[in-house]
């Protein structure tokens, strides 16, 4: 005789509501993240596959990432349309933080437009300032505004970028766009 009571099985019986209603959401982010991976499956079919240092190909790294995220996609809308997430609580209504992803959103994209015209150091000087005031305004910390808190952010992001520029530029060869021509900024 087996058991079929599934709160003797050590599985906790949840909620079917909330789940109804988190289905349709996380299938939208399934199909997100599938339809990502396939826009860049078919961008990898433009990039060369020629063989370089190592035995890969430039395209070789974008395909990677392209089938890793069309196999993530199909999973969140597998696990999203089979009950989705299993082990989820119900929202506590708590709204989103949208400032703070507004933050962190501008650093990346003016880090991807200025990058070219202000060079790596700063543009991602600039994107970790953005994003780590973003991230400590989501969590309430006081003194996000102080003139101290905006100077140690930068001298961190300057201590982080400026070193990998140079790792990058003088140890790997790999060209950076820099500020000026020697190198070095």
């Amino acid at each position: 005789m087996t058991n079929t009571d599934p709160t003797q099985s050590g599985f906790a019986q949840l909620d079917p509501e909330p789940l109804k209603a988190a289905v349709w959401p996380q299938t939208l982010v399934g199909v997100g993240v599938l339809f990502t991976g396939l826009a860049l499956a078919y961008g990898a079919t433009f990039i060369s596959s020629e063989a370089g240092y190592g035995g890969v190909g430039p395209n070789f790294l974008p395909w990677v990432v392209s089938i890793a995220l069309t196999i993530c996609g199909a999973w969140i809308i597998w696990e999203s349309r089979t009950g989705g997430f299993r082990e989820m609580e119900a929202s506590d209504g708590e709204p989103c933080y949208w400032s703070g992803f507004v933050w962190v959103s501008a650093g990346l994209l003016l880090n991807a437009a200025l990058i070219t015209i202000i060079g790596f150091i700063l543009s991602c000087t600039l994107c970790y300032l953005l994003a780590v005031q973003g991230l400590r305004r989501s969590k309430g910390q006081a003194g996000v505004n102080a003139p101290r808190t905006w100077v140690t952010d930068i001298i961190t992001g300057l201590l982080i970028s400026a070193p990998v520029y140079w790792m990058f530029t003088k140890f790997l060869a790999i060209n950076l766009p820099g500020l000026t021509g020697s190198g070095w900024i």
